[in-house]
Parts: C-alpha cells; sequence; structure tokens
C-alpha cells in the first residue's frame, strides 16, 4: 500500500477523508493537527508557543513541524504506509520531506489535493464540532456530518466541543496562509506527476468514492 499525502485549504475535509481511508486500509492516520494538539499537553515551552500560534490561526515553525512528522513517521506501525494529513504545508516542508523519505528509503506514494472554495470552507469551519475523547468530527451545517443528536458524539457519546481557533478571523488567516505557504506545494506535486485534484466541496460520499478511485488505481 502506498502512502497518501492530503492537502487542503482548511476545512475540506483532510481530517475526516484520512480517518475513513485509515480505517479502511488500515494505515496509520499522522495528522499535524493532532501532533501538534498533543505536543500541547505536555505543558512546556514548545507546547505553549504551539498553543499561542494555533489560536492566532498562524502556523507553527517548520522545523518543528518536520520534527514531529519525521519522528511518527519512524515509528514501526508506520512501515507498511501511512496518511499524511495536512503535510507538507509548504515548499520548505515538502523539500525537507523528500530528502527524508530519500534518505530512509520510503516509498513516495502519492498526494490529493481535496478542493474546496472559500466560502464553503468558512462555512463549514463555523459549524465544526468534535469529540474530545475518541477524535470524531461533525459540522452542525452538513446533512453528512451533523451529529444525531445536538451536542453528543454518535460513536462514545461525550460532549461535542468547538475548536478556540474555528472562529471568523483566525479563519481568514488561515485560508490567506494556504494560499501564500501551500498552493506552492500543489504545484510542486503536480509538476513532479504526484498530484490528483479531487472537488471536496461535493458531498462526503462523493468525494470519498473519488479519493478511493485514486488509490485502487494507484495501488493496482
Amino acid at each position: 500500500m502506498k502512502s497518501i499525502i492530503l492537502i487542503a485549504p482548511p476545512s475540506a475535509g483532510k481530517g475526516t477523508i484520512s480517518k475513513i481511508l485509515c480505517e479502511e486500509y488500515h494505515l496509520p492516520h499522522i495528522s499535524t493537527g493532532d501532533l501538534l494538539r498533543s505536543s500541547i499537553l505536555n505543558d512546556d515551552e514548545q507546547g505553549n508557543y504551539i498553543k499561542q500560534q494555533m489560536n492566532l490561526g498562524n502556523l507553527v515553525s517548520d522545523d518543528i513541524i518536520i520534527s514531529l512528522v519525521e519522528n511518527r513517521i519512524m515509528d514501526n506501525d508506520c512501515m507498511n504506509g501511512y496518511i499524511l494529513d495536512g503535510f507538507p504545508r509548504n515548499l520548505k516542508q515538502a523539500k525537507q520531506y523528500d530528502e527524508f523519505i530519500v534518505k530512509n528509503n520510503i516509498m513516495m506514494g502519492f498526494v490529493v489535493l481535496l478542493d474546496i472554495n472559500r466560502e464553503e470552507a468558512q462555512k463549514r469551519i463555523l459549524g465544526r464540532v468534535s469529540c474530545p475523547n475518541c477524535g470524531a468530527v461533525f459540522n452542525l451545517y452538513s446533512n453528512d456530518t451533523r451529529p444525531r443528536i445536538a451536542g453528543l458524539c454518535d460513536r462514545c457519546g461525550s460532549d461535542l466541543t468547538r475548536r478556540e481557533d474555528d472562529n471568523s478571523e483566525a479563519f481568514d488567516i488561515r485560508f490567506s496562509t494556504y494560499l501564500k505557504e501551500t498552493k506552492p506545494v500543489v504545484d510542486y506535486y503536480e509538476s513532479k506527476g504526484l498530484l490528483y485534484k479531487v472537488n471536496s466541496s461535493n458531498p462526503l460520499s462523493q468525494v470519498l468514492e473519488q479519493v478511493e478511485k485514486i488509490i485502487r488505481r494507484e495501488n493496482d
């Protein structure tokens, strides 16, 4: 099974698609957001820095992101492939990742862009809620991902919460940062013939179907 890199603007569905694919294909889900939030729990200088930057809607420094991702990939459960969710976010990260996998004899795999327009992305991010217990993510404005019981997780019944950075001001910063920093990564992988584009504005079932077609074609 080849590894998969998922790239997308804010709230295009990277986390949701990643978790579904990981369960179906038994691949580790490596989310930079999860790695960062885990680091925050350490309550040290690095964790406090990460928390401050995330609350402002800013990107955390490349050195910290790259170190967290590389350490995670070297874990034994990643030997047969993994899904990268939200990494690399800029050209520096992409090129360092290329150097890292070459050095460690890791297959590149392929890249999927979950594309979405700004208006739809903002609507999704303002309606997003998640479960602090099991990590499930829902959206109050989506028929596909709205919780069955308001305020409660469908999977474990825990109270749903909203991330501190899910607000209009932080979204504007994050989307502008995506256009400036991450769009060049899309162009970079497209020039290498590794990029597949999927319209993430479609319903979840359609997006998932398109991604799975790509996976089957790449792994035949």
